[in-house]
């Protein structure tokens, strides 16, 4: 695009004063652009007031000021005890009639005292007495006459005569003479007078409104850059090959530039519809990273809001944040708007709150494909934590975006490469050749947020510890992000309780265990590097409200045969099967609620949805779905569910029998211990299975 700065042109703005001035500036026009028509004439007002009365203000006190002059011309110098500067009190005082001028023109003067006294900063007001013949007469001089008499003083023969005295320094029986002068003359102040509170009120009314301003502007700026502030490319740090693997996802994003970057070619095979784009995918995928560094390639502002904070409790809320942000882009002709969370506004319209709609249908407009030539050119980039496949979306809502980019889970190649490029961060706090194939299995099915945030644990542990980064310390870190924090007292003091447990857990293990050992080519290292089993506990998991855990691998198989699924069933119908093993029918606890439940899942889906166990192969469950009755399973479907678990839990109880003095052996042992490792596991297993023999 033409206006797309040079890199060179970008470093040189990157750093000074000129760049946080352009920013100040920026951030103050955005304000001023999404205000009301009010707000606005209400700022331009003021604007010229400020100015003004800064300017009447100042003509004042200039006035004031050349007055003052003219009565300081006025002064005569005197030698000390020739009473110049003491009035002669001792006159009659009488109220002179006429002007000033004619009077001392004709009339005899003896001498001419001129008390004065400032009123406000330069302005001061002006007595004149004038002794002649036996009296003094008492003027109160106009500015003009004051300007007239300033002149004559100068070649006039009454000019020598002159006495200037501060009205400070007068004697007390002064003073009470000129507090009845002040009376006389209240109403015959000259214009200098009258006006010198009008340049202290114009003063202090400049200086409060635009105080006031500040302090409007500054409240006004901070609560917009809390929510809505456009950051510029040089503030972005990374780039966007600090995203590791994505490449498919990357290609995307390439796209875009290519197509913003050379708009004039696409337009010529008729591509000229605005950039909507819609990012969709699991959170912590690096959507909001992707849109940063993107702004960063094209030099272009981007915009950060969540779509969830849209809504600001006010009717029209929701699209009046809409307007605002629409206001700022197109101040900047060309930039990006991210909204992130927008998962609301994907949905169906109709049937939530009314005040959803109306974002919903801003956004629309805001998004719609109808432009002028000389409107603003912003790539809106909206994310969500769904797409269309997964759930229900409103149609017209994704017609707006030409472009979708889906997000997804990275493979074991790239967490591989995103857990190196993190601990590269920290290189020389890292151990060399670390092998990492364990944590890359357990991390199975976790975001790179996930996978920085382990790495990061790891950090904190080692600085704890005062080591170095370990494989160990890797592994402590993943349990305690994937699993949570554990502790040890909640089952310390509780015999009956552990027993349970691990009587429960060894279930689920063992009838892993003999699944694994019946495939071909089984050993023992096989059986090592293939179970999902990475460690069994008795410790508590407040996370779960559980009082021990099995941490294992996620599966990798996206694609599960029925013999997959009936093993997965076997494995979490081993700890209640044990629990009956062990203490009786009556003695089987609440523990195993969560593996029933994910057993009766796995079993609708095998049955009603998949039509396995069935001489057809239907999808019941998708009309479960749409039918209101959504809580029910028909009876077919439930009398083949009951019949597949009773033989499921039959087969698992016969195998565990077999495997009970192993089982008692292996309580023994996680009781003493507390937890076992998979390796420890099977050391005590093949320990136990040697003696036997």
């Amino acid at each position: 695009m033409s206006d797309i700065s040079k890199p060179s042109d970008a470093a040189a703005d990157s750093t000074g004063p000129w760049l946080v001035i352009k920013k100040a500036a920026g951030r103050l026009l955005d304000w001023f652009v999404i205000q009301p028509v009010m707000v606005r004439l209400t700022v331009l007002v003021l604007v010229v007031l400020i100015p003004a009365t800064a300017i009447y203000s100042f003509t004042l006190i200039q006035k004031q000021a050349a007055v003052a002059e003219q009565v300081k011309t006025m002064t005569v110098a005197g030698q000390a005890g020739e009473g110049v500067w003491e009035l002669n009190d001792k006159l009659p005082v009488v109220f002179g009639s006429g002007s000033l001028l004619s009077f001392l023109e004709s009339k005899p003067v003896e001498r001419i005292t001129v008390v004065y006294e400032p009123l406000l900063w330069n302005a001061s007001e002006r007595i004149i007495l004038i002794e002649s013949q036996g009296r003094q007469y008492a003027y109160y001089p106009s500015d003009m006459e004051t300007r007239i008499f300033t002149d004559k003083a100068v070649t006039a023969p009454w000019g020598a005569k002159l006495a200037f005295i501060p009205r400070s320094e007068l004697k007390p029986g002064g003073v009470a003479l000129f507090e009845r002068l002040d009376q006389r003359f209240a109403g015959a102040r000259p214009q200098a007078g009258k006006d010198s509170w009008k340049a202290g009120v114009s003063g202090i009314l400049s200086a409060t409104l635009m105080l006031g301003v500040l302090v409007f502007l500054y409240l006004q700026l901070k609560g917009q850059f809390k929510s809505l502030k456009f950051i510029e490319p040089a503030q972005v740090h990374g780039s966007i090959d600090d995203l590791v693997g994505m490449d498919d996802i990357k290609a995307e994003v390439a796209q875009i530039k290519d197509q913003y970057e050379r708009g004039a070619a696409y337009a010529e095979y008729g591509i000229s519809k605005p950039f909507n784009v819609m990012f969709s995918g699991p959170a912590g995928t690096g959507k909001t990273k992707l849109a940063s560094y993107l702004a960063k390639e094209l030099r272009l502002p981007i915009l950060f809001h969540s779509a969830a904070n849209l809504e600001t409790g006010f009717v029209a809320g929701g699209s009046n944040t809409l307007s605002r942000i629409m206001a700022m882009a197109k101040r900047r002709k060309h930039c990006i708007v991210f909204l992130d969370e927008a998962q609301d506004l994907f949905m169906k319209r109709g049937g939530r709150r009314k005040f959803d709609d109306d974002t919903a249908n801003t956004l629309l407009s805001v998004l719609d494909g109808v432009r002028s030539k000389n409107d603003a050119e912003i790539i809106w980039i909206v994310a969500s934590n769904f797409n269309s496949e997964s759930m229900e979306m409103d149609e017209a809502m994704l017609r707006r975006f030409q472009m979708k980019v889906d997000f997804r889970m990275p493979n074991r190649e790239e967490r591989l490469a995103i857990i190196g490029h993190y601990l590269s961060q920290r290189a020389d706090k890292v151990l060399p050749d670390l092998d990492l194939r364990h944590l890359v299995d357990v991390t199975e099915g976790r975001s790179p947020a996930d996978l920085e945030t382990i790495v990061n644990q790891a950090g904190i542990t080692a600085v704890q510890a005062g080591e170095m980064i370990a494989a160990a310390t890797l592994m402590q870190a993943a349990e305690r992000v994937l699993v949570g924090n554990v502790n040890t007292n909640t089952t310390q003091e509780r015999a009956r309780d552990r027993r349970i447990i691990a009587v429960h857990e060894w279930g689920h293990f063992l009838v892993d265990l003999e699944h694994e050992r019946k495939l071909p080519n089984s050993n023992w290292a096989q059986i090592l590097a293939d179970m999902k089993t990475i460690k069994i506990s008795l410790k508590a998991n407040p996370r779960t409200n559980a009082l021990g855990f099995v941490f294992h691998k996620q599966g990798s198989n996206l694609l599960k045969t029925k013999s997959d699924i009936e093993h997965d069933v076997r494995v979490l119908l081993g700890g209640m099967a044990n629990e009956e093993l062990f203490f009786g029918e009556e003695g089987t606890t609440n523990g195993a609620h969560n593996d029933i439940t994910r057993v009766t899942q796995l079993l609708h889906h095998a049955v009603g949805e998949m039509g396995m166990y069935r001489k057809t192969r239907l999808n019941f469950g998708s009309l479960v779905k749409d039918s209101r009755r959504s809580g029910e399973v028909d009876e077919e479907t439930r009398n083949i569910m009951e019949a597949q678990s009773e033989r499921l839990y039959a087969e698992t109880k016969a195998v565990l029998a077999q495997l009970k003095p192993l089982t008692e052996h292996l309580v023994g042992k996680l009781l003493e211990a507390g937890e076992m490792s998979l390796s420890e596991a099977l050391y005590q297993i093949r320990s136990f299975e040697a003696k036997a023999a």
